[in-house]
């Protein structure tokens, strides 16, 4: 064996212990009579010492030698250190060491080895290897594994089954472009890299697993961003004999268990909100509850009063900021500039301060009295002390717009503590969207959502307004799961997909052994998906899931360490029978 501890585990009560580690060079600190060295490993580091007067010649000049992030194994014995470091589990106790083998030499890192280092992100991503040796990722990546396992810990005591379903599959419709693998055998045709597993999972609710789950890799070739990457893991799960409510409680009951063993936290039962309720109250579907600034809608209070901006809008609505009433006029200006940016897009705002003594200022005084604007507190819910902001334009781009700033101003204000878990549920989604584009209707989730069985009759009537038997959990502001109860039996998947624009024989075509499946008995079921890339980001209190990916990709969805994706030799090409046009 390399060694008989780890470099975390050491103490005083190990004093007079004949021990043998294994490790990497931290830093060393060479006096000339005295060398100290720093040894780490993934446990800890554990301080060695080479002495002069006690330490055989060989070796006390071998430790000189040694640089920045050797491998080295040494023997020796635990002694009391005289310089006590009581930030480290070992700073009580050193190592004198009698023997030291170099197992590998190293060049100089890129940057340094420390939580904090000096090197920059595109930097590390390229030596994402020796990355993995700091703190702040090794550490994230320990957290994954702890909360990976907790998901199958708790999903286990209730008898779900993990069950891995293919990679290499057929491309189905799912919202984003898939990945595609030629096939050799099968000259030109092509698997694809699933986007999440739905249609076999279903399939395993047809085959009476009754509860599956899997941690799963997923493939979507999409725009990416911080909390985005084109592979990405869901905490995939199905039940069978079930309704939306059971659903809710079996995961409500596994974030409330991830929440108390992780984080030492206790919630209580989850609130849930319709969609339409988000939308209004929050201009998005995955709210962030922390704290307040709900909408307050002013168009009773704000139109036909000779301010034409208003009068020509869909929809007037504002914010109360809580204790911004003392915004400087750069502070708003600079507001005003930040939603008129392209990314946000509004064309202005209106601000109203709520004095102390109970009046009102506002940037549109002109037309809109104390009465008026005494309305409008109202309707935001506005204190003394407060600023109210509002915008106004079509109703969906205005929700949207509002929205972006009160994440925005919630930021600068300090509201959203990543230390504080504010989950819900959001119920009641639209089963379909409207593409104004193609004048088609979309499923908002996938073709397999279930219509809320009131609403089954206003498919013929009223497509737009048919709910979902669909929902979606969110956690701090951002959407960490969703699922629905699916369509178990023929005839409604075949309508379904009429809706969907689907000719009869395109849906055989691309679902025909699912409806084939469901002939044969098919039990109703419905389930779940979480993101655990994002759901480990947020419990570990951060906005990006990168660090607690190993090898992530960055934005233009490259490896930048191993130079992937790139070009194939034309033997490989011929072999595919692919031919790749010039660019």
């Amino acid at each position: 064996m390399y060694r008989s501890h780890n470099c975390g585990e050491l103490n005083a009560s190990n004093i007079n212990t004949e021990v043998t580690l294994a490790g990497w060079v931290q830093k060393s600190r060479d006096k000339g009579f005295m060398n100290w060295v720093d040894l780490r490993d993934r446990y800890g580091i554990t301080q060695l010492i080479f002495d002069e007067s006690r330490t055989d010649k060989t070796v006390f000049e071998l430790a000189k030698t040694l640089g920045r992030e050797f491998v080295i194994q040494v023997k020796g014995t635990v002694i009391e250190r005289e310089a006590k470091n009581k930030n480290i589990p070992t700073g009580e106790i050193e190592i004198l060491v009698s023997e030291l083998t170099i197992l590998n030499t190293a060049l100089t890192p890129p940057f340094t080895i420390e939580d904090e280092t000096d090197g920059g992100e595109d930097i590390r991503m390229k030596y994402r290897y020796l990355d993995i040796r700091r703190n702040p990722v090794k550490n994230s990546l320990l957290f994954r594994h702890k909360v990976a396992m907790e998901v199958r810990k708790y999903l286990s005591d209730l008898d779900f089954c993990e069950v891995e379903t293919p990679y290499l599959i057929k491309s189905t419709p799912e919202g984003a472009r898939d990945f595609v693998v030629p096939s050799r055998m099968n000259e030109g045709q092509f698997y694809a890299l699933p986007q999440s597993p739905q249609t076999f999972k279903q399939l395993l609710m047809v085959g009476g697993m009754d509860k599956y789950f899997q941690i799963v890799k997923c493939f979507r070739d999409e725009d990416l961003r911080a909390d985005r990457q084109p592979e990405f893991t869901q905490i995939d799960c199905e039940m069978a004999f079930v309704e939306q409510e059971d659903i809710l409680n079996v995961f409500e009951g596994l974030t409330r268990h991830l929440l108390k063993e992780i984080k030492g936290i206790e919630v209580d039962k989850f609130p849930r909100i319709t969609y339409d309720y988000a939308m209004k109250t929050y201009g998005n579907d995955k709210p962030d509850i922390r704290f307040g600034m709900k909408f307050g809608e002013l168009n009773e209070f704000a139109q036909h009063k000779e301010f034409p901006v208003f009068n020509s809008a869909e929809l007037v609505v504002g914010i109360a900021v809580p204790g911004a009433g003392n915004y400087t006029r750069k502070e708003i200006d600079g507001l005003i500039d930040w939603v008129k940016r392209p990314q946000v897009g509004a064309s202005g705002m209106v601000y109203v301060k709520c004095n102390e003594d109970g009046t009102y200022k506002s940037s549109v005084d002109k037309f809109y009295d104390q009465e008026d604007l005494t309305n409008w507190a109202k309707a935001t819910e506005a204190n003394p002390g407060d600023m109210i902001f509002v915008l106004s334009g079509p109703a969906n781009k205005t929700r949207a717009q509002l929205s972006a700033l009160r994440m925005e101003l919630a930021t600068r204000l300090g509201l959203r503590n990543p230390e504080e878990f504010a989950p819900l549920w959001v119920v009641d989604f639209p089963l379909l969207e409207l593409d104004e584009e193609s004048g088609r209707f979309h499923a908002m989730h996938h073709p397999f959502t279930s219509p809320k069985p009131e609403d089954m009759a206003l498919l013929e009537t009223e497509p737009g307004k048919v709910r979902a038997n669909a929902y979606d959990m969110v956690l701090n502001g951002n959407e960490i799961g969703g699922g629905s109860i699916r369509i178990h039996d023929k005839a409604t998947q075949q309508l379904m997909f009429k809706y969907l624009g689907f000719t009869e024989e395109e849906a055989k075509a691309q679902f025909g052994f699912l409806m084939d499946a469901f002939q044969f008995g098919a039990p109703p079921h419905g389930g779940l998906a979480f993101g655990l890339d994002r759901l480990v980001a947020i419990l570990g209190g951060q906005e990006t899931i990168r660090d607690f990916i190993a090898f992530p990709k960055n934005n233009s969805g490259r490896d930048v360490m191993i130079d992937a994706p790139a070009a194939i030799d034309d033997t490989q090409l011929k072999e595919l029978h692919i031919k790749v046009d010039a660019l």
